[in-house]
């Protein structure tokens, strides 16, 4: 479905361990007879750097955690750390209020940013009484109903969620509100937005904020169905995995997004507009814009930072 609406997540940057790097090779020392450990027995940190051939001032003995969970972002710069798997997904409700409607579908598919590659995908209707949005996406209550292993569904999806490192929508406003309420789970991982975050090649002509079907068809992938949400879900990966710069397009995708508004006249309100700023959204009688620092930099007209009362979405 498409809806408008603007937001922007910023994801943790992990720390990474660093890598030894000596300036002389390692002493080849000779490795002490371990006994075979029994069942429940461990192997100290120093003892296993004997055996790896690490000299031992090398190794932090200090007392830590048995179990480390290693990041599963790549390597590299900080600046240039990207997620490894991304969870793109898409919901289908019946209607605009989280509060007074419900998800009626659930789409996602599981995608690899450096095999540019899908690993898993799934799709589920959730039951719903009635559905006011039928005529635009087409679902059925009654069909809803229907007897399927929806909760099956519900359970694979949880499992991709665990895997992924960012979780991608093309209206994160939107798609985030409907998660933590019944049946669906809480996400508590870091978002992106296609939509508002990521800054798409100027080469597209593409509008500040496309739609999911311009998006696809400007880069070559055919559009044969909407409104569906596994359907919008795949149009995404596969304008990933054709994208050549999509490192770089979401390492600033993830940049920190504040809130400004456009300092302009009403006869250069265009400037505003062609530079993807919006007029009274989410800012009341102002044209604005969620930026990065570096954005805001190369803008050719002034701008003022909003009040952080109205930009809860950070």
């Amino acid at each position: 479905m498409e809806k408008q609406a603007m937001s922007s997540d910023l994801i943790a940057q992990p720390s990474f361990w660093p890598e030894l790097e000596p300036d002389e090779p390692a002493p080849k020392l000779s490795q002490p007879k371990l006994s075979q450990p029994h069942s429940g027995a461990t192997v100290s940190v120093l003892e296993s750097a004997f055996v790896a051939g690490v000299p031992a001032d090398l190794i932090d003995q200090s007392p830590g955690p048995s179990l480390v969970q290693l990041p599963s972002f790549r390597s590299g710069p900080a600046s240039a750390r990207l997620p490894e798997r991304l969870l793109i997904l898409d919901t289908e409700t019946t209607g605009l209020q989280s509060e007074r409607h419900h998800c009626i579908e659930i789409g996602a598919v599981l995608f690899h940013v450096a095999e540019r590659a899908v690993l898993d995908q799934v799709s589920f209707l959730l039951p719903c009484q009635d559905n006011p949005a039928e005529p635009i996406n087409g679902i059925s209550a009654a069909v809803s109903r229907t007897p399927q292993p929806w909760q099956a569904g519900l359970h694979f999806f949880e499992a991709m969620l665990d895997a992924a490192d960012l979780v991608v929508a093309h209206n994160v406003k939107f798609d985030r509100a409907w998660f933590g309420r019944e049946p669906l789970p809480a996400i508590s991982k870091p978002w992106l937005c296609t939509m508002e975050d990521i800054r798409w090649p100027p080469s597209l002509r593409l509008k500040p904020t496309p739609s999911v079907r311009d998006l696809a068809l400007a880069y070559g992938v055919p559009v044969w169905a909407a409104h569906r949400a596994l359907t919008d879900c795949t149009y995404l990966a596969q304008v990933f995995e054709r994208c050549g710069d999509l490192d770089s397009l979401l390492q600033e995708g993830l940049e920190p997004r504040q809130l400004y508004r456009a300092c302009l006249s009403y006869a250069e309100r265009h400037r505003a507009r062609e530079a993807g700023f919006r007029w009274n959204e989410p800012l009341r009688g102002a044209w604005s814009r969620r930026l990065s620092q570096r954005e805001v930099s190369v803008l050719t007209f002034p701008v003022e930072l909003a009040d952080s009362e109205v930009a809860p979405d950070t």
